[in-house]
């Protein structure tokens, strides 16, 4: 999956719009299990199953909501996570190119016209260079493949949680149609809560695998920072200066 901006804020925007209708069927729940018990034709155990079914629902509908609410605070990340990667790409990466290429010994042009032990001095001084130039346009090449697979994992990720969404909305939905009928048993209660308690499981799943992916870009920065620090390309740390 490749990043879309436009196809991740339809996702945010279907997620948001989803939770708000959630939010309003779960405060449904509730009343519609408590009117159809309270019927007089309604016999005592299946009242107790509506009402026991209700509040597995509003339980666990209330998590998902919570739970889901939550995880949309970082849905931001994803996007300024592929902007920062094409900075990444196109200005660190280029320029360190550029100058990787304009300080090889083949290009200089100073000594060229320049002779003498100070042109000897400026060419053994700054050979060093292209290799830290070619050092960061590699780490920027990694840091912007990192970040590129971290804003693609946020959209899976949200595009998974829209799907959560989805199914629990219609488990829901089907909950609100029994909880009004009296055509209703400890069985059909037993299914619809399993229905519902297999979403929180779902969201669980999703969390857990956008965690390893975001892992292992992590270990891809911290190879990036020992990279940083290599003494071949940058002489005690630093950028490798022109002069003898």
């Amino acid at each position: 999956m490749a990043f879309n901006a436009a196809q991740y804020t339809a996702t945010i925007d279907k997620l948001n719009s989803g939770l708000t209708t959630m939010s309003t069927k779960l405060n449904q729940v509730g009343p519609k299990a408590e009117s159809t018990a309270n019927k007089w034709y309604v016999p005592g155990f299946v009242a107790k199953a509506l009402i026991w079914c209700a509040k597995k629902i509003i339980e666990i509908g209330s998590w998902i909501l919570k739970k889901i609410g939550e995880l949309l605070k970082g849905a931001a990340v994803p996007v300024l996570a592929f902007k920062d990667a094409w900075t990444w790409q196109s200005t660190v990466r280029g320029q360190a190119t550029d100058v990787a290429g304009n300080v090889a010994a083949d290009a200089l042009q100073a000594p060229k016209q320049w002779k003498g032990d100070g042109a000897t001095a400026y060419t053994s001084a700054v050979k060093l260079q292209p290799t830290a130039a070619a050092q960061i346009a590699t780490s920027a090449d990694k840091v912007a493949t990192a970040l590129t697979l971290c804003a693609v994992a946020g959209l899976a990720f949200y595009v998974a949680l829209g799907v959560i969404v989805v199914k629990f909305l219609a488990a829901l939905t089907a909950a609100l149609v029994g909880l009004g009928s009296v055509v209703f048993s400890w069985a059909g209660a037993a299914i619809i809560v399993e229905e519902a308690g297999v979403n929180t499981a779902l969201v669980i799943t999703a969390v857990t695998t956008l965690v390893a992916a975001l892992g292992t870009q992590a270990q891809q920065m911290t190879a990036v920072e020992g990279e940083a620090k290599d003494n071949k390309a940058f002489p005690g740390g630093k950028w490798p200066v022109a002069t003898a």
